[in-house]
């Protein structure tokens, strides 16, 4: 019942990155403007919204790609210790990496201005 759990928010995030990276992309490249531009960036770094679609979505990416790596990983047929260590590194890991990125997403809405946005 787990992996099934596990398996169906994996499927689930293939979809969230798949909505909001085409999100992004359409934004970002289709909507004029140059992404690259200081007031673009500066305006996207005044948005609530766009920070937590970034955090949505680096949360989606991270689980869809660190599952995936985890079941690559264990169709190897490791050891029970070794499943569990793999298990724990991919989630220590993820989640620091989740923490630095929703930070830095979080922290960037105040930065336009300190930077002369």
């Amino acid at each position: 019942m787990r992996e099934r759990s596990l398996w169906t928010f994996h499927i689930a995030a293939s979809g969230i990155v798949l909505i909001l990276l085409g999100v992004h992309m359409v934004l970002m490249h289709l909507m004029g403007g140059e992404p690259l531009e200081w007031n673009s960036v500066a305006e996207r770094m005044r948005s609530v919204a766009f920070a937590a679609t970034y955090v949505l979505l680096l949360g989606a990416a991270l689980y869809h790609g660190l599952y995936g790596l985890r079941n690559i990983l264990l169709e190897l047929g490791p050891r029970p210790a070794l499943k569990r260590a793999t298990n724990a590194v991919l989630l220590v890991g993820g989640l620091a990496l989740f923490v630095f990125g929703a930070w830095a997403a979080i922290a960037s809405l105040g930065a336009a201005e300190t930077f002369g946005g």
